[in-house]
């Protein structure tokens, strides 16, 4: 960490903290927003999902790219951690298995800013029964 040494060193420092605050908690209206949600159960931080979660909030603050980017419990794909659900406005969730650095890049590059699937989409083989 950098030593602050002036009262500018300290207002960097707060922008800097407050922008990825709004980028991770952006809850206004997050249907109209990049909605990704990083598992952070134990075998989820185990696999490097602190990382993964990093990357998202560092890359798309970087690329102005208007998300919500939260963290969730267990999503039961354990053998697939790190996992991540991505929701695009308007769009179903998708969860992504095996989310690493080079993954995280490819789901913002290819599927959050084109909207084209990519590899390593954790099929769902139920659907909710409403009564």
């Amino acid at each position: 960490m950098t030593k602050i040494k002036t009262l500018d060193d300290l207002r960097r420092i707060k922008n800097e903290v407050q922008s990825k605050i709004k980028l991770r908690e952006n809850s206004s209206s997050p249907e109209h927003l990049v909605q990704v949600k990083i598992g952070m159960a134990t075998c989820g931080i185990a696999s490097g999902a602190r990382e993964t979660m990093k990357y998202f909030i560092d890359e798309l603050e970087l690329q102005a790219i208007d998300a919500v980017v939260t963290q969730t419990g267990c999503m039961g794909f354990c053998y697939a951690e790190p996992t991540v659900e991505v929701t695009l406005p308007g769009k179903d969730p998708v969860v992504f298995g095996f989310v690493g650095k080079d993954k995280a890049r490819e789901i913002i590059d290819v599927y959050i800013k084109r909207g084209e699937l990519v590899d390593g989409i954790i099929p769902l083989s139920f659907k909710t029964i409403h009564d």
